[in-house]
């Protein structure tokens, strides 16, 4: 892959980086971020993202659309970006939050796009080991507030699931548009502030508690419990009291997030994944959607979209969309 981006040191914004097999070095060619395990590591290993690399690296191939076969990552990548494969080409394009690399997988089997994929925890190695092979991708493991790129150079950016982790909304956007090109697009999707009884929720109520429980004692009780909340949660749905009643089950929410095709086991695990990642991570911020509007808008976008979009039968995410000016 011929490199065009610009890299910089993210903590002295005037000095350059060159990339090297070895890492991001600078002038003197003294390495000053290493390359381990398939990224270039630009931050510490341990931060608030923690409980995100433990999940990414334990569940690395349950929501990669060629081990679970249901298409569903490349159903809500395609149906939230409207994407015209064609146009892209040779674009570079930076993906924010990659995890264990679920878009980066479609981006890279749709796309001929060079792909710069930054994630804030060591999920990068996961990303790495489901789609390392692939000369057109570059992983980096850093902060979004932090990222070793000089500003305004991407054609495109996304960042999916991402923002409501992260310390503060607001600077994560402001972060993603200084990557933008002139005339070039960000999308992103998050959790949305419905009304006011969106936190009234599970993952709401007992988030205060479960975050401070340590990730492997987290997933173990989700996982002794998990065949019977999935069990009672598909009852409340066939009496129809679903909608109602689920919102106070401890588990993530079964019948528009989990694809419908999945097989038992996968299905469960699927489901253990979801629920370990509502109740894990440090930040969980939902955002009213014309909030986020208005912040596209004050840091220098145009939106030419800001609403749900629906992608499978069920699922739906709030995105906004903008062109940089």
């Amino acid at each position: 892959m011929v490199n065009s981006i610009k890299y910089i040191d993210p903590y002295n914004k005037e000095k350059s980086l060159y990339e090297s097999k070895e890492g991001l070095k600078n002038e003197s060619r003294e390495i000053i971020f290493p390359w381990v395990a398939g990224a270039y590591r630009c931050t510490p290993d341990s931060n608030y993202a923690d409980s995100f690399g433990f999940q990414w690296n334990l569940f690395e191939k349950t929501q990669i659309d060629a081990y679970s076969k249901t298409g569903q990552s490349s159903l809500r990548f395609n149906a939230v970006t409207s994407w015209d494969k064609q146009e892209i080409g040779k674009e570079n394009i930076l993906e924010v939050g990659s995890g264990a690399g679920r878009f980066t997988e479609v981006i890279l089997k749709q796309t001929g796009a060079n792909l710069y994929s930054v994630d804030y925890s060591n999920a990068v190695e996961a990303n790495y080991r489901n789609n390392g092979n692939n000369e057109r991708l570059k992983l980096f493991q850093a902060s979004i507030y932090e990222m070793p790129f000089a500003p305004a150079q991407f054609d495109r950016v996304l960042c999916f699931g991402v923002l409501q982790h992260t310390s503060d909304f607001k600077k994560s956007v402001k972060s993603l548009v200084e990557m933008v090109k002139p005339g070039g697009e960000l999308i992103v999707d998050f959790y949305p502030i419905d009304g006011w009884y969106t936190k009234i929720h599970a993952k709401y109520i007992l988030r205060p508690f479960a975050k401070r429980v340590s990730n492997q004692r987290l997933l173990s009780m989700i996982q002794k419990n998990a065949g019977w909340m999935i069990g009672l949660s598909k009852f409340f749905t066939k009496i129809g009291l679903g909608k109602l009643l689920n919102r106070f089950l401890p588990i993530c929410d079964i019948e528009t997030t989990i694809p419908k095709s999945l097989e038992k086991d996968k299905l469960k695990e699927w489901v253990i994944l979801d629920t370990f990642d509502m109740f894990s991570p440090e930040f969980d911020n939902p955002q009213k959607i014309d909030t986020v509007k208005d912040w596209f808008e004050e840091f220098g976008m145009n939106v030419k979209f800001a609403g749900y979009i629906k992608y499978d039968r069920k699922g739906l995410v709030a995105v906004v969309k903008g062109i940089k000016k």
